[in-house]
């Protein structure tokens, strides 16, 4: 993975040695002070054990290897204790930020096209003690609408400080929160708005007009539209009997609303908090039922995963919040004091589609210390930064190339380089701001050069984790001590992990030197199953002997000795080729997406053929398959060509 040169071998040669020359003069005193030694030795041990010595025992992280965790706080079992336990320990400290719009342009291209550009403010923030309010009024307000306890309440609605608030005021009154992606296509929306019979849906004025607008009368039992941001224009298409309001007007009525009298119905450990929709890549989207217990004991595991989490940490949340990723992330910092800072990835860095050229974007205004990415951005975020070193002078270039290989050796050895980080990758360090601490990557495979191009540029550990949200996100996450990569780290404290034999595909918890074979989560983050769908449920989901509930992921891994898991393979990502072979499609996508021409590409399976657009010398030299040539052209200068799999 190391970065080619063209440096003259003598000068070369000068270089190494003046190098070596360096590292043993400052060894000693980084030895002595820097209080790495720690690490080193973290870094080295196990993290992980089986229960016994049977094949196919479940390991459990060395810190629960006797009880797994379940609760974050002492009788915070439920999700409104838990905010209401962290509203009187930070009361006054900063929790909800939001950029203010200063301006909005249309900015013409030279195509012709107009974007939208913004000029952004600083950040506002509201305090532990206002969202808590603001909170507690929108959920009497719901209940002023006629909202009952544990019945259900859709949010479709972008990532924003609004979503927070609404999301713990269906927590405080025990309403089953309805996520539901703002990317999603109408006919999904239906689908989920309907299966859960929600008569009332949390939403944003764009979204209405966008969405929600065509597919309203689809939606028989809808009663009532809550946008967060303002009064919505009107269009002559509402169907009788819907009712728009605005959030700020629903809190109100929660306000003025008598509750002296009325003893709320408040949640118990074993109630549903979220009914949370897929995305439906798979076909259509299913629900999965998470408790209050199931989030608590997820967020449980993966605090214990970040050191020193607390006041002083500043958290990004631009991600979908109707992910189990970014919606956990963002309870793990709301339930240790840090900030939450809004953004959304048309705004998040100064060169973001949205952000009007000479203004900040809000990485550069917010200068978060925690930040969580699905591989797709840190891969562009590479490209972007390859393509600018490749832009260089041949001595800047080489400069460049010298300080990643070397600090690539040192990192591995697991010492640190403060004089690289501080001379040659402070301005790549800047793209997010600066100050980031701990980068944590889920929701699907991160290549091994992107993360170490992540580790050495960015100077910071990359937490690749591996959940799915039937576990509430909650499974495996790495040591911030740990830079290997390829692999998610050692279960979390919450959870177990076992391997099931796999015959057709040949994985077998007996495999030396590593077992291995399909993923299965039990703990109490496993989730209660899949919304009106039993025969799914009895499909993915199963209880043993011991009444210990397990989740049957369909993933490959392996664990090696120390106890961490690396993900080799899918089950259902398998193609069975015409000589028994199997190949994965999604290393062949994530292989060909490295390359610098391609964005994203799709690799899919028939019985006929399986066709892939790649590069030809780029598959030759990566891919060590049976392929035959179809077909040949030139695009971009570049050669492509079409193959099918035999």
């Amino acid at each position: 993975m190391k970065l080619k040169h063209n440096i003259n071998p003598i000068l070369l040669q000068f270089i190494n040695f003046v190098i070596l020359v360096y590292t043993f003069i400052t060894w000693i005193p980084w030895y002595i002070f820097s209080g790495s030694r720690q690490a080193i030795a973290k870094a080295k041990q196990v993290k992980a054990k089986p229960v016994n010595n049977k094949p196919g025992a479940a390991y459990r992280s060395v810190n629960s290897l006797h009880c797994l965790a379940s609760v974050l706080y002492p009788g915070c079992d439920t999700l409104d204790k838990v905010f209401k336990y962290a509203k009187t320990k930070f009361k006054d400290k900063k929790l909800l930020g939001t950029r203010e719009i200063l301006k909005e342009e249309d900015e013409i291209q030279p195509s012709g096209k107009v974007f939208k550009k913004v000029i952004l403010g600083k950040y506002t923030w509201l305090s532990y003690e206002d969202v808590y309010i603001k909170a507690v009024n929108f959920g009497n307000g719901l209940a002023v609408l006629g909202q009952q306890p544990k019945t259900n309440i859709a949010i479709f609605c972008e990532t924003r400080a609004e979503w927070m608030i609404a999301a713990q005021a269906c927590f405080m009154c025990n309403y089953q929160l309805v996520t539901l992606y703002a990317t999603l296509g109408g006919p999904a929306i239906v689908h989920g708005l309907n299966e859960t019979e929600v008569t009332t849906i949390i939403t944003s004025k764009e979204l209405m007009q966008t969405k929600l607008k065509e597919i309203v009368s689809q939606v028989p039992l809808l009663r009532h539209i809550i946008t967060v941001d303002g009064k919505p224009t009107t269009w002559s298409e509402f169907p009788k009997g819907v009712i728009v309001h605005t959030m700020a007007s629903v809190q109100a009525m929660g306000a003025k609303a008598d509750t002296g009298n009325k003893q709320q119905a408040r949640p118990v450990p074993s109630d549903i908090a979220v009914i949370m929709y897929t995305s439906g890549s798979t076909g259509v989207p299913k629900g999965v039922m998470i408790s209050h217990c199931n989030i608590i004991a997820g967020i449980t595991g993966m605090a214990e995963r970040i050191p020193n989490l607390g006041e002083k940490d500043i958290y990004i949340g631009y991600l979908p919040l109707a992910h189990v990723l970014e919606l956990s992330a963002e309870l793990v910092c709301l339930s240790h004091g840090c900030r939450i800072g809004y953004s959304s990835p048309q705004t998040l860095a100064d060169q973001s589609s949205k952000i009007k050229k000479g203004s900040k974007g809000d990485v550069t205004t917010l200068k978060p210390t925690l930040m969580a990415a699905v591989p797709e951005i840190m891969d562009r975020i590479y490209k972007n930064v390859m393509n600018k070193v490749n832009e260089m002078t041949t001595f800047q270039r080489n400069l460049f190339i010298l300080a990643y290989n070397y600090k690539m050796e040192q990192i591995s050895k697991g010492y640190t380089t403060p004089l690289c980080d501080s001379l040659i990758f402070r301005k790549v360090r800047m793209l997010l701001g600066g100050k980031i601490r701990i980068l944590l990557c889920g929701g699907a495979p991160l290549s091994a050069a992107t993360q170490r191009f992540m580790n050495i540029c960015f100077c910071c550990p990359v937490g690749q984790g591996y959940g799915l949200t039937e576990s509430s996100g909650a499974g495996t996450i790495m040591e911030v001590w740990d830079y290997t990569t390829g692999r998610v780290g050692a279960p979390l404290v919450c959870c177990e992990i076992k391997l099931m034999n796999w015959e057709e595909g040949g994985y077998y918890n007996t495999d030396k030197p590593y077992p291995r074979g399909e993923i299965l989560i039990g703990g109490p983050n496993v989730t209660v199953g899949y919304y009106k769908n039993e025969v799914r449920t009895k499909t993915d989901f199963s209880v043993d002997e011991n009444g210990q509930r397990w989740l049957h992921t369909g993933d490959i891994g392996e664990f090696h000795q120390d106890g961490c898991l690396k993900i080799i393979d899918r089950k259902k990502d398998l193609v069975k080729l015409q000589a028994g072979e199997y190949v994965s499609l999604g290393k062949v996508e994530a292989a060909l997406k490295s390359l610098p021409l391609v964005d994203n590409i799709c690799a899919y399976a028939s019985r006929t053929n399986c066709a892939l657009v790649f590069f030809e010398d780029f598959l030759r030299s990566q891919l060590h398959m049976c392929w035959t040539y179809q077909e040949q052209t030139k695009i971009a200068d570049s050669r492509v060509s079409v193959w099918t799999i035999t």
